[in-house]
């Protein structure tokens, strides 16, 4: 039985945009794991109460249900251990929990600045309303006012991704010579902003953008063959 995914869709189902649900999706093709996506929604949030999480992605391994992009990886390779590793190796594992804290609390914040008023219009109408009321009750302003430094934004955004800029001038991917989940959990923000961004956001000779372009590549264009703009 193959794995489900329940996975943040827009208006249009097959629009999949959240950056934890690409993780988890390039963490699975990474194990060669078969897998079908489910469609889900901000305001279909009984569908996944089983999990004890309101919020996706949510993974189905038979009777096990874990939720967390995290939490997820981390039972990949514990229980598909003669699969390709994630990580590399338990240190390895470690530091990766620093990728994955960078691009929640750096890479997120400055990212969304761009992609808020994107992500509204591609939403389906069930959910903008929720989605305008909760991030507005978050930000303390409307949406509108949060985004309106689009250049400054974009700004703040390229400068925060100056240290992976640097690692990647020198070497192919995070993990080195091979993409681990490391890769994957930055390249899932980038994959956010290709799913609801126009605006492309790098130059085309940044080190990070041909990075990206590796990924969009792998598992057979898994990443390429997704609804996106740039």
């Amino acid at each position: 039985m193959a794995i489900k995914l329940y996975d943040l869709a827009g208006a249009e189902l097959d629009r999949r945009f959240s950056p934890y649900c690409w993780r988890t999706k390039m963490a699975l093709a990474h194990k060669g794991l078969d897998f079908e996506t489910i469609p889900w929604r901000f305001t279909d949030k009984p569908a996944i109460a089983f999990s004890g999480s309101d919020r996706v992605p949510v993974l189905v391994d038979g009777d096990t249900s874990v939720a967390d992009s995290w939490n997820i990886a981390t039972y990949l390779e514990d229980t598909y251990r003669e699969r390709p590793s994630l990580f590399g190796g338990i240190h390895s594992r470690a530091a990766t929990r620093f990728i994955n804290n960078w691009a929640d609390s750096i890479l997120h914040p400055a990212l969304v600045r761009l992609l808020v008023l994107d992500i509204l219009h591609h939403l389906h109408l069930d959910d903008r309303t929720y989605f305008r009321e909760s991030r507005e009750k978050r930000f303390g302003v409307t949406l509108e006012a949060f985004a309106a430094d689009t250049a400054g934004n974009l700004a703040t955004l390229r400068h925060a991704l100056e240290p992976l800029r640097a690692m990647l001038a020198a070497q192919p991917f995070i993990g080195g010579d091979t993409p681990l989940y490391g890769d994957y959990i930055v390249f899932g923000s980038l994959q956010w902003a290709r799913s609801v961004g126009r605006t492309r956001l790098l130059e085309t000779t940044d080190p990070i953008e041909v990075w990206r372009g590796k990924l969009l590549d792998a598992f057979g264009g898994l990443a390429r063959h997704a609804h996106g703009y740039w």
